[in-house]
């Protein structure tokens, strides 16, 4: 799976991308100027949660790109135009006095999502758009042909590695003790046969891994397939997460009379952990009462030594701060990722 930096690194893989603009409605609601086309660029940056000079500050640096993706900067009669087709119905929607209006595309926004480095919410969006991308691209094709010509490709390969290990490389061995002229030459050109056979082994071996099913990952994208999963589902993964990495005793205890707490164990090296798991939208937060309770139950119910807020949102800052003050571990979406995808918790080392 593509990681989410490369998205802000290169233009072409942006490009390829940027049909999937209905992961921007699924991430947070944007709104839309009457004619349901555009937006402009002080609701760009509501949608992102940041600064308009943000906004700006991005356009002037990848204009280009931008205007490419349907971004458009009205002035004069096609401004005017503009406000008189819908002033009548949004009036207030954008400022009437001014000399050019920058409007944005469905296109130009999720454009913006993959450029900004320091929103959440375009975190977010790259987050899943990655994931569903990588879902699309995993799914079985309806190709008749398609196994076949994998295991022609497969045993094509078997076939080379086959005749440069059993027939030339002998043959080379056997002219390097008959030869003494060339001996050097001969040696140099079996050690290049050599390297493409190791090569070529390697080259197996590692289309082997990346095909089979993997036991630390779900088999889709890593977010996307959580996010598929029902409340009970999402809280058994974590507990298989949690005995991969070393925890013990761990049982899922989730649903009415759990007080609090989801999942109990106890970490490798014998601290009592629990977690509360929640499998919400993307575009939810968990909010700062909701870390507060779950204290209650973690600490005094508990004496938990280790305690997880495990979620597919992200925390608020005011949950964040009761979390950090409380010795809570808040998982967001972020690090629920990186931890399903084999990245071990620091918590628990």
């Amino acid at each position: 799976m593509i990681d989410q930096t490369a998205l802000l690194e290169s233009q072409a893989l942006r490009s390829s991308v940027l049909d999937r603009t209905d992961v921007l409605d699924k991430v947070k609601a944007l709104s839309l100027l009457p004619g349901g086309m555009h937006v402009t660029t002080a609701m760009v940056a509501a949608y992102f949660e940041v600064a308009e000079t943000v906004i700006n500050n991005l356009l002037s640096r990848h204009r280009p790109e931008l205007e490419s993706n349907g971004l458009r900067v009205l002035r004069g009669s096609d401004l005017r135009e503009f406000q008189e087709l819908n002033m009548s119905s949004s009036p207030g929607s954008y400022p009437q006095r001014r000399s050019s209006l920058a409007i944005w595309s469905r296109r130009a926004v999720l454009n913006v999502a993959m450029l900004l480095r320091d929103s959440e919410v375009a975190r977010q969006v790259r987050v899943y758009l990655l994931d569903t991308e990588y879902l699309t691209r995993t799914q079985p094709v309806d190709n008749p042909t398609h196994g076949k010509s994998d295991s022609l490709d497969d045993r094509i390969d078997q076939r080379i590695t086959h005749i440069l290990g059993k027939t030339v490389v002998p043959m080379f061995n056997a002219l390097i003790e008959t030869s003494g002229e060339h001996r050097k030459e001969l040696i140099a050109l079996r050690t290049g046969v050599q390297r493409i056979e190791r090569r070529l082994h390697q080259h197996h071996a590692r289309l082997q891994r990346l095909e089979g099913v993997r036991d630390d990952r779900p088999a889709v994208g890593v977010m996307a397939a959580m996010d598929a999963m029902n409340g009970r589902t999402f809280e058994r993964h974590i507990a298989k997460l949690l005995i991969r990495d070393g925890c013990t005793n761990v049982v899922v205890q989730g649903g009415h009379g759990d007080r609090g707490v989801d999942i109990i164990g106890l970490t490798a090296d014998g601290r009592r952990l629990v977690a509360q798991c929640k499998r919400f939208a993307p575009y939810l937060s968990i909010t700062s009462p909701d870390v507060q309770k779950f204290v209650g139950s973690a600490k005094v119910l508990y004496s938990a030594d280790v305690a997880l807020y495990v979620a597919t949102c992200p925390f608020t800052p005011e949950a964040l701060s009761i979390a950090a003050e409380t010795g809570i571990t808040a998982v967001h979406r972020g690090v629920l990722e990186e931890w399903s995808a084999g990245e071990p918790l620091r918590i628990l080392e």
